[in-house]
């Protein structure tokens, strides 16, 4: 059977049993024929070790059969919820028998022999795990060129950056070569390539996924969370993937929501904030149009929208970036001392610049970070959720970019904030440029309100017809 891989959901195909059973070997087809242009994966994982996989027939080429593998732990099937779903790892993650480089040069040849919790919780959950897609190096930047394994190219148009660091898992979403994937996120680095790729990104509360067997870039700011095709998905996602891991001290004990339940409610009642300021209004005109257009459907919807100041964002978003390589320039000092020539110049110089920043400039970013949590939380108490685009401009050419470096202020600056504080936080696709590139918009809610972002989040989708527009590959 032809399966249509680029324009199914999740909840279709759980739908579906026929579809189900022969999804894997679909994505698989679909790896084979696009990755040598998209490139969203570092590695390939032999489709005989995941369990779906029919023992009797031949893997689908002898390029993918040949990979680096070893057999996944046995776990149990019935009743799973995303049994024979499709799902890549963000090469960030560490998967048991299948090298995990972090996209660096560094651990081109380190091969775990645990998963990270949040792999393990999918595996559980009965998914098979197609492949490691490509990040920008140590997660480390926003636009996923990479020096070392090569940089994934956007769907929508191949002479284009994905955005970063979640490059690849974003790419393979929304080019079908999976239902779904793993990203991280520290400064937008789901949100950033949920947007320039037309697909929904989510990055949940700050301890509400647990990050243990994930490459840290900064303790205090990383955030897990799923790429895909629906938030809908993105909901049945974070319903496996959440909840208290007592070994990871990020790791927040707080109850884990029905994220389903009350999905379909609409946000008729609700008071919105719209952002507004010069913080935002130096977004692309076709971005600006786009999320106004978003808000009067909220409106539409029942909801009434204010326009609510944001310039105090701006620096949440300095102290987010200073934070960032200080942080990571702290996981990497060794590495930065000894071989800093394995590092890619922009990442090298990023990092350089963390290990210099004063300990006085470290410690106003993190009393910046308390008091724009503070204030965050109050204007949660008046508002239900946030409206702003998700970057204020659309995907970059390759050719445009001499540093990736010097991308980071621009595309990082409407959900750098958001890491900052913590707070949960949705890109989902609101419209196109007038060049054919999509919009994100970010719905952003307060602190453990992910079923509330949901919410508001499906309820555009369902008025909206952006999310089912595919790119043509």
């Amino acid at each position: 059977m032809d399966i249509d891989t680029i324009s199914l959901t999740i909840t279709q195909v759980l739908q579906d049993d026929e579809i189900r059973l022969g999804l894997t070997r679909a994505c698989y087809r679909q790896i084979e024929r696009l990755n040598p242009t998209i490139n969203a994966f570092i590695t390939v994982i032999p489709p005989e070790l995941n369990p779906s996989w029919p023992p009797e027939r031949a893997p689908v080429s002898q390029e993918i059969a040949s990979g680096q593998s070893s057999p996944f732990a046995q776990r149990p099937h019935g009743g799973m919820t995303l049994k024979n779903i499709p799902i890549a790892i963000k090469d960030l993650y560490e998967t048991a028998g299948v090298r995990t480089t972090a996209g660096s040069l560094f651990f081109k040849d380190y091969v775990p022999t645990q998963d990270a919790v949040a792999v393990s919780k999918l595996k559980v959950a009965g998914a098979d795990i197609v492949g490691k897609t490509g990040t920008h190096e140590v997660a480390l930047g926003v636009t996923s060129i990479n020096p070392h394994y090569g940089s994934p190219r956007n769907p929508w148009d191949i002479s284009r950056i994905t955005g970063g660091s979640s490059g690849g898992s974003a790419a393979a979403v929304a080019a079908g070569m999976c239902m779904a994937a793993l990203g991280s996120d520290t400064g937008g680095s789901i949100r950033i390539p949920a947007s320039l790729c037309g697909v929904v990104g989510f990055k949940p509360t700050y301890g509400r996924i647990s990050l243990r067997g994930v490459f840290p870039l900064s303790w205090n700011l990383d955030h897990a969370g799923p790429l895909t095709r629906s938030v809908h998905d993105a909901a049945l996602l974070l319903q496996v993937l959440a909840g208290y891991d007592e070994e990871d001290p990020s790791s927040a004990n707080v109850p884990v929501d029905d994220y389903l339940k009350d999905i379909e409610e609409g946000v008729k009642g609700w008071r919105i904030g719209l952002a507004a300021g010069e913080f935002v209004e130096i977004s692309d005109v076709d971005i600006a149009g786009a999320v106004g257009e978003a808000a009067r459907c909220f409106e539409d919807l029942g909801a009434r929208v204010e326009e609510v100041d944001t310039n105090w964002l701006y620096e949440a978003a300095l102290a987010n970036g200073q934070m960032v390589q200080a942080d990571g320039a702290a996981y990497h000092r060794e590495r930065l001392e000894k071989h800093p020539e394995l590092f890619g110049l922009d990442v090298r110089q990023r990092l350089e610049t963390g290990r210099d920043l004063p300990s006085s400039v470290y410690v106003l970013a993190r009393r910046k970070q308390a008091e724009v949590r503070r204030r965050i939380e109050l204007f949660f108490r008046q508002y239900d959720a946030l409206l702003l685009p998700s970057t204020p401009i659309p995907a970059l050419p390759f050719d445009d970019i001499e540093n990736s470096a010097s991308q980071a202020p621009a595309l990082t600056r409407f959900t750098a904030p958001f890491n900052l504080t913590g707070s949960p936080a949705l890109s989902i696709p609101c419209g196109f440029t007038a060049s054919g590139l999509p919009i994100g918009l970010q719905i952003v809610c307060g602190p453990w309100q992910e079923a509330k972002a949901m919410r508001a989040g499906h309820a555009f989708e369902q008025a909206t017809e952006w999310h089912k527009h595919k790119p043509a590959l």
